[in-house]
């Protein structure tokens, strides 16, 4: 029997999601979990891999048991007990036997949070930036996103994807509550990606790069001419759509 998992993660204290040869991370903790509660070897497969300290606000990952569940609902509150105070469950759904996490996503969205004033207590979860920054512009660039599929400027070197192409549903900036939030909406990401786009963004915003520099950046396909990739604490993973018909019973919740 297949489940969807839905979880939330802080990602600081781990080396991104995917299992690592040196280093903790939110699958391996997971995968032991499980495993512990359920009596068997578990495998998962999460609908992506979020990099080192990387959030999730939103994450979903699929896998087999042996026999149906009883009880998701209880398996959840078991795994909340076992699992470390900073990855949650919130809850698993029944799927079809060939529902994939990754594989039918139809889009993810993440949050990249910016801030220039000293937070004590979301400090750790924003990016501190110094002097002023023209999110105005920076929108503007965001806006030249749409009008291109193959970001390989923003992917990380030498991965294994067959595509650097992506289909962009949603790229702007928006004061929220003091902060500014970039939310970004896409198919899919390449490795590295929106930490990419937003570091070039910053440099459109801090006037270094205009508005046809930030479409040369995209268009030379070349990591090397893209700004410096934004740090990873700010970022969020917040959201993961899939069809509705491969789900058994209930919605993606």
């Amino acid at each position: 029997m297949r489940y969807f998992i839905y979880l939330s993660y802080n990602g600081k204290n781990y080396c991104g999601w995917q299992i690592q040869p040196n280093g903790i991370t939110v699958q391996e903790e997971l995968e032991k979990a499980l495993s512990t509660i359920l009596r068997h070897p578990v495998s998962i497969t999460g609908a992506g891999r979020t990099d080192t300290g990387v959030h999730a606000a939103l994450m979903v990952a699929h896998f087999d048991t042996k026999v149906p569940l009883d009880d998701p609902a209880q398996l959840c509150e078991k795994l909340n007990r076992l699992l470390p105070r900073d990855v949650a469950i919130s809850a698993i759904c029944p799927v079809k036997p060939d529902a994939h996490a990754r594989f039918d996503a139809t889009s993810r969205t993440y949050k990249y949070y910016v801030t220039d004033k000293k937070d004590v207590f979301r400090g750790e979860l924003a990016c501190k930036i110094h002097g002023k920054m023209d999110f105005a512009k920076m929108n503007e660039a965001a806006k030249i996103l749409f009008e291109y599929t193959d970001f390989t400027s923003f992917s990380k070197l030498h991965t294994d994807v067959k595509t650097n192409n992506c289909r962009m549903m949603q790229a702007e900036w928006k004061e929220e509550n003091g902060q500014w939030v970039f939310t970004i909406q896409a198919d899919r990401f390449l490795r590295n990606m929106v930490r990419a786009v937003v570091g070039t963004l910053f440099e459109v915003g801090r006037g270094k790069i205009d508005l046809e520099g930030f479409r040369r950046v995209i268009e030379l396909k070349d990591r090397c001419k893209a700004g410096t990739s934004a740090p990873a604490h700010a970022l969020f993973l917040v959201d993961i759509e899939y069809p509705r018909e491969i789900m058994i019973e209930g919605l993606n919740e």
